[in-house]
C-alpha cells in the first residue's frame, strides 16, 4: 500500500498571521533545534520594528521585496575541465534564488554580536529594502564573481 502523504495546515495555508509562505519558510530556516514558537515570536517582533520604523510601508510587503532584492541572477559553479577548474557563471533557477537570499539573509543577522535577533532581522530586512546592508552586499559578490568569469560561459553544461 502506497504511503500518503499529510501536509500540516501551515504547510497549505503560510504562517498563522500573515498566512504567506514565503514567511512559513523563512520562519523555518531562521528555526533552532526545533523551537518554531520562538522562531515565530522573532519574526513577528522583527516585522512589529519594521512597522514602527517604516509606517507607511506595509511590513509583509517589506519583507518580500527585501527577500526579492537578495535574489541572484546568476552564480558561478565549479566545472572541471583537464585537469583545471573553473568557476563557470550560470543561470539560477526560482527555487534556488529564493533558498540563497534567505540563507545570505540570516547569515547576515546571524553574523551580528552583541543584539537581539528580532532588531538584527529588522535592520536587515530594512537595509535590503533599501538595496542595502550585508545581503546585498553578498548578492553583488555573487553577480561581480559571475561577471568577471563570463569567458568561461561557454564550459556551462
Amino acid at each position: 500500500m502506497a504511503k500518503r502523504f499529510t501536509a500540516s495546515r501551515e504547510q497549505l495555508t503560510g504562517d498563522p498571521r500573515y498566512g504567506s509562505k514565503l514567511v512559513s519558510k523563512f520562519v523555518n530556516c531562521l528555526m533552532h533545534d526545533g523551537k518554531k514558537s520562538v522562531a515565530l515570536r522573532v519574526f513577528y517582533d522583527a516585522m512589529e520594528t519594521v512597522e514602527k520604523k517604516l509606517p507607511e510601508e506595509d511590513p509583509l510587503e517589506v519583507f518580500t521585496t527585501a527577500v526579492e532584492n537578495c535574489k541572484p541572477q546568476i552564480e558561478v559553479r565549479s566545472k572541471r575541465v583537464g585537469g583545471a577548474t573553473y568557476q563557470v557563471p550560470t543561470q539560477v533557477n526560482m527555487k534556488r534564488q529564493q533558498t540563497l537570499a534567505i540563507r545570505w539573509i540570516l547569515a547576515a543577522i546571524r553574523g551580528r554580536k552583541g543584539r537581539p535577533i528580532a532588531s538584527s532581522l529588522a535592520d536587515e530586512i530594512i537595509a535590503a529594502f533599501k538595496k542595502e546592508g550585508t545581503a546585498i552586499t553578498t548578492r553583488e559578490n555573487v553577480h561581480r564573481m559571475a561577471d568577471a568569469n563570463k569567458a568561461f560561459a561557454h564550459f556551462a553544461w
